[in-house]
C-alpha cells in the first residue's frame, strides 16, 4: 500500500541505517545504564549480549554519543576481520588516518594512543561487536591492549558485544591472562513488553505523519506483532514493514504478520556459542638439526616466522648456503604455509624443491646442510590454500609486511654506513 494512502510522509519502520525516529524502552535504558556504569569503573570488561536484530548497534551508537566529545570512542566489527583491517578501523575511528607498514606498527600506535589518553585522565572506550567470531590472531593482539594499565587502572575501557553468550569465551584458557586483570560485567538485553511494542509502533507511525495509529495497527495486530518478533525492535521494524507492504486495506489484520522458523528459534540463537572451554591447540614446533645433531628447538608463537642468515630473522642459520632472508612461514588457524623468498640455493621439503607449500605434521624442511622438522599434529593436510580455508590475503599481507620490514632495515643499515 502506498505511503500516501496511509497518511505517511516517510517509511516509519527502517530496517537499514539510522531510524527516522528513536523510541526508548525499558530494556534500552537498562542497557545504557549498564554501559555507563561499566566504563566508569577502573578495570571493567563489559559483555553486552542480545540476539540478532535486538537493537544492540542502535544502543551502542547512542552510548557512544552520550560519552561526549572529550572521550575517544571507537566501535568496530571484529567478526572475521584480519588483524590489520580491524586495527586500521579502530585507529580510524579514534581519528588516526595514516599508512602503516605492518600490524606491529598499527598495534604500537594504538598502544601509544591508549596510554596517552589514559595518562591524561581520559581513557578511551572501544566497543568490539561480534567478538565471538574474531580471528585468533586479532584476538591475541586485542588481549595485549587489554593488559595495558595506567596508575593501577585499565588504560582501555572495553565493551564486547555479541549475539552469542560470551561467558564461555571468558572462561577459555586462552583468555585467562587477559581477563585476570579485569572485572567482568555481563548484561543480556531484554526485549520490549507487549505494551512497549504497541507504544513503539504507534510512536513511529505518528512521527511519520499518521494521526490515528490504531487505525493502521489495531491493538490485536500489535499483540500479534509483539509475539512474532519476540519484542525485539529490529524484528518489530522488519515485520511491521512487511505487513504494510502486503496490506491492501486498513486497518491491518493479524494474518499479515509473518511468522518464520528463524523467529521461533530466537532463544536457540542467543544460547548457541562456540566451544571456548576447549584448550587452544599447541603452536607448531620446529626442531633444527645438522648432520643428525639437534641444534635448537623452537615454538612458532606468532602468525609469521622468518628464517635466514641475517641476525634479525626469527631463526638465524649462519651458513653460506642459506640466504639472508630464505623462507617465510605464515600461520593461520591450523594451517602453516611455507614461502621461499627467492633464495639462491632453494628450499626443499621432504627432499623436493618447493616455492610454496602447506606444511604437514613431521615434514622435513631442508636449507643447505640444515634440516628443520615441522611438528604440528593439528596441521591442515596437504591441499591448495583455498581448499584448506587458508586466506591468500593472509599470506600476501604477511609477505608484504616482511618485504617492507627488510626494506626499512636495509635503508637503516645504509644510513648508518653513510654516517660512518
Amino acid at each position: 500500500m502506498p505511503l500516501s494512502a496511509l497518511g505517511l510522509n516517510h517509511a516509519p519502520f527502517r530496517t537499514e541505517g539510522e531510524p527516522h525516529t528513536h523510541v526508548s524502552y525499558e530494556g534500552e535504558r537498562a542497557a545504557l545504564a549498564f554501559l555507563s556504569d561499566a566504563v566508569a569503573r577502573d578495570s571493567a570488561l563489559a559483555l553486552f549480549q542480545g540476539p540478532p536484530r535486538s537493537g544492540k548497534t542502535t544502543i551502542l551508537e547512542a552510548f557512544g554519543r552520550s560519552l561526549g566529545e572529550h572521550t575517544a570512542f571507537a566501535r568496530a566489527d571484529g567478526g572475521g576481520a584480519e588483524t590489520r583491517t580491524l586495527f586500521e578501523e579502530v585507529l580510524g575511528r579514534f581519528g588516526y588516518e595514516f599508512e602503516y607498514s605492518s600490524v606491529n606498527e598499527l598495534v604500537n600506535m594504538l598502544r601509544v594512543f591508549v596510554l596517552q589518553q589514559a595518562g591524561s585522565g581520559r581513557p578511551p572506550v572501544l566497543v568490539v561487536e561480534n567478538v565471538h567470531a574474531m580471528l585468533p590472531a586479532a584476538l591475541d593482539r586485542l588481549c595485549e591492549l587489554m593488559a595495558l594499565r595506567v596508575r593501577h587502572a585499565s588504560a582501555l575501557r572495553l565493551v564486547f558485544a555479541s549475539d552469542r553468550s560470551l561467558e564461555p569465551m571468558m572462561r577459555a584458557p586462552a583468555m585467562a591472562a587477559a581477563v585476570a586483570s579485569r572485572e567482568v560485567l555481563s548484561f543480556h538485553l531484554e526485549p520490549m513488553s507487549g505494551f512497549e511494542t504497541r507504544q513503539y509502533v504507534y510512536a513511529k507511525l505518528k512521527a511519520a505523519g499518521c494521526r490515528e495509529p490504531a487505525q493502521v495497527f489495531p491493538e490485536d495486530v500489535c499483540l500479534e506483532l509483539h509475539e512474532a518478533a519476540g519484542g525485539w525492535p529490529g524484528w518489530v521494524d522488519r515485520l511491521a514493514q512487511l505487513a504494510l507492504g502486503r496490506a491492501t486495506k486498513l486497518p491491518l489484520t493479524a494474518d499479515l504478520i509473518e511468522r518464520s522458523e528463524t523467529l521461533d528459534n530466537l532463544p536457540a540463537l542467543v544460547d548457541a556459542a562456540i566451544d571456548w572451554t576447549a584448550d587452544a591447540p599447541e603452536p607448531p614446533k620446529l626442531i633444527v638439526t645438522r648432520d643428525g645433531e639437534t641444534l635448537e628447538e623452537l615454538v612458532m608463537q606468532g602468525p609469521r616466522f622468518l628464517i635466514g642468515r641475517a641476525e634479525h630473522n626469527d631463526l638465524r642459520i649462519n651458513s653460506r648456503f642459506v640466504s639472508r632472508h630464505h623462507v617465510l612461514l605464515v600461520r593461520h588457524g591450523t594451517a602453516t604455509f611455507l614461502m621461499d623468498l627467492n633464495s639462491t640455493n632453494g628450499t626443499f621439503v621432504n627432499s623436493r624443491r618447493v616455492s610454496n607449500l602447506m606444511l604437514r605434521h613431521e615434514d622435513i624442511v631442508q636449507l643447505g646442510h640444515y634440516r628443520i622438522k615441522f611438528l604440528d599434529p593439528q596441521a591442515t593436510g596437504r591441499a591448495a590454500p583455498d581448499d584448506a580455508s587458508f586466506s591468500e590475503t593472509v599470506v600476501m599481507q604477511s609477505f608484504e609486511d616482511v618485504r617492507r620490514l627488510l626494506a626499512r632495515q636495509r635503508a637503516e643499515a645504509a644510513a648508518l654506513a653513510r654516517r660512518a
